[in-house]
């Protein structure tokens, strides 16, 4: 038995301390959503609304992102067609939790580790929010894809954005690139 978790102790390793900080993570988010009334929406995630709004703002769409009064969500409006709800789910941080959990597990120097997760989540962010901006607009002129737009495509670039931030960190600069 003991020969066992010699032969798997880097895995091991690597699932605890995985494991540990998606734990540790995911429960301070929680608590900190758990702050909030039932009908009030997070900060981030008003944050993140209001980035988008300034984003598509930017590029000249009349564009009006604001609070529900009785909801946690923001209600996304475009040239005056109500187009979607920002929930907390929009907002990324459960995939920034899943990022930071990987590199944490595969970590590197620690300097170089926590410059890693800072761009990482700072890249995620930003990229979230052009993600939901062109997810409006691309709502706007093709509504009967929204569940292909919502549902596939979306998701499938943050995620392969993290991953490829992964691959990156893995063969750069994590302890086992050697």
């Amino acid at each position: 038995m003991k020969k066992y978790f010699v032969q798997f102790k880097p895995f091991l390793i690597f699932v605890g301390i995985f494991f540990l900080t998606y734990i540790v993570l995911t429960l301070l988010y929680k608590f900190y959503l758990n702050s909030f009334e039932a009908h009030d929406l997070d900060n981030i995630t008003v944050v993140v609304s209001k980035n988008t709004e300034q984003l598509l703002q930017l590029f000249n769409y009349d564009i009006i992102v604001q609070k529900s009064a009785q909801n946690p969500w923001m209600k996304v409006s475009l040239n005056g067609k109500f187009l979607a709800l920002i929930t907390e789910g929009c907002n990324a941080v459960s995939v920034m939790i899943l990022f930071v959990s990987f590199v944490a597990a595969f970590s590197g120097k620690l300097k170089q580790t926590l410059l890693f997760i800072l761009f990482g989540v700072f890249s995620l962010y930003i990229l979230n929010v052009i993600r939901i901006a062109v997810l409006t607009v691309l709502l706007f002129n093709f509504p009967e894809q929204n569940h292909f737009l919502h549902g596939v495509v979306f998701p499938l670039i943050i995620y392969g954005y993290v991953f490829v931030l992964w691959i990156f960190w893995i063969n750069r600069f994590s302890k086992y690139a050697r």
